[in-house]
């Protein structure tokens, strides 16, 4: 991959653009753009360089996976993506933001997944192209949706029937 687009440092998802999108190199060198490019380039950059199968990588911190990768609660895998292999979607070690122990740590991780959650951090998917890689980020905030009301309805069930039974 010779050209990367990418988010802008500090901008919000929802103020992000076409006219705001940073294009980098596959050396990390910037060569488009007004903005500097989101601190999570090199971590990109070693996806796509470890999976040539990938055209779009997208990272975000989705409230509830992320929710469940700072409490280091594993998500199980649900149908629709696919064949389920690993019970449950691999989590990452921490490192910090930005880093190349971060972006090597991922990449590792995505050699054979489409999707990592990144421990005290937030959620990696990939994917052929954006719209594979954003459906599957958001497959897996709707799956900890899923889990999370599960957990908190089984809890209470378990309270209701103890409470029953003394």
């Amino acid at each position: 991959m010779e050209k990367i687009a990418i988010t802008p440092s500090g901008v919000s998802l929802r103020d992000v653009n076409e006219k705001n999108m940073v294009i980098v190199g596959a050396d990390g060198e910037k060569l488009e753009g007004d903005e500097k490019p989101s601190s999570e380039f090199l971590m990109h950059l070693k996806i796509y360089e470890q999976r040539k199968d990938v055209n779009a990588v997208v990272h975000t911190h989705s409230a509830v996976a992320t929710g469940f990768a700072f409490a280091g609660e594993k998500i199980k895998r649900l149908e629709g993506f696919g064949p389920i292999e690993n019970p449950f979607i691999p989590m990452v070690e921490y490192y910090a933001p930005g880093t190349a122990e971060l972006a090597q740590s991922v990449s590792n991780a995505l050699k054979n997944e489409d999707i990592v959650l990144l421990k005290k951090h937030g959620v990696v998917a990939c994917g052929d192209n954006l719209d594979t890689a954003s459906l599957l980020a958001g497959f897996v905030e709707e799956t900890a949706k899923i889990q999370f009301v599960s957990r908190l309805l089984s809890h209470e069930q378990t309270q209701a029937h103890l409470k029953h039974s003394i």
